[in-house]
């Protein structure tokens, strides 16, 4: 039976995204909850919904349900709630679904002692500036970025999901000592960075003073997951 988690030590969220439950769960328990958090994304709450999420948390993890909430603002409040009553640690929205619905998402949190951190994605980061373009945003993806994080922290989200490269510009511009920042991609030097554009190593995440990053196929698809979450640790 694993330990009582203590969350504050905790900087590392495990991505899942298995199709196959029993090789999640095979996985899962060689994980300590005291050091890691778990990542529910589209796929595994598609295939598996909350019954899969209690039994995580019987398990004694925190879960970043991360659906990346995009809808309008009576619709977010309903689904800001419903994650609120799960117990969720921590949940996604698009900054750029707009200032209303990001007030209704916090606004809808209000009745709740035990609020999940409500974190801000700014762009995916499988998108560079060839892709933004293309949808019509002509300025730069720093630019456009730190747009974006100025809304999320206007509107009282508690942080942001962003690339490592643009913490530092963030920093510049905007007071980060409660507001959190979670950087995606994590690559290790010489790893494939499959679908994604924009990555960062441990050791830049460690430098750049994210206060969580996201692990996934670096470790899940690793012949041996727990070394491979040892070197990350040892780096970070």
């Amino acid at each position: 039976m694993h330990l009582k988690s203590n969350f504050k030590n905790i900087n590392i969220i495990i991505a899942l995204d298995f199709f196959d439950e029993n090789k999640a769960m095979k996985f899962i328990y060689n994980l300590n909850p005291t050091i890691y958090a778990l990542k529910i994304g589209n796929i595994m709450f598609t295939l598996f919904g909350v019954r899969f999420i209690k039994i995580l948390q019987k398990l004694g993890f925190k879960i970043f349900l991360d659906l990346k909430f995009y809808d309008i603002p009576n619709t977010i409040f309903g689904a800001i709630q419903a994650v609120a009553n799960l117990n969720i640690w921590m949940v996604s929205i698009h900054i750029s679904g707009g200032i209303q619905m990001l007030k209704s998402a916090r606004l809808a949190l209000k009745p709740f002692k035990n609020k999940p951190l409500l974190m801000g994605v700014t762009i995916l980061t499988s998108l560079d500036k060839t892709d933004m373009s293309k949808l019509g945003i002509q300025i730069s993806l720093s630019k456009y970025i730190l747009s974006l994080a100025k809304i999320a922290h206007k509107c009282n989200l508690d942080g942001i999901i962003c690339s490592g490269t643009e913490i530092s510009n963030i920093k510049k511009h905007i007071n980060v000592k409660n507001f959190k920042i979670l950087t995606p991609g994590i690559r290790l030097n010489g790893c494939s960075s499959n679908d994604q554009k924009n990555v960062t190593t441990p050791m830049l995440a460690k430098q750049y003073n994210v206060d969580y990053i996201i692990i996934g196929r670096i470790v899940t698809s690793s012949q041996n997951p727990l070394k491979t979450l040892e070197l990350i640790r040892s780096q970070i």
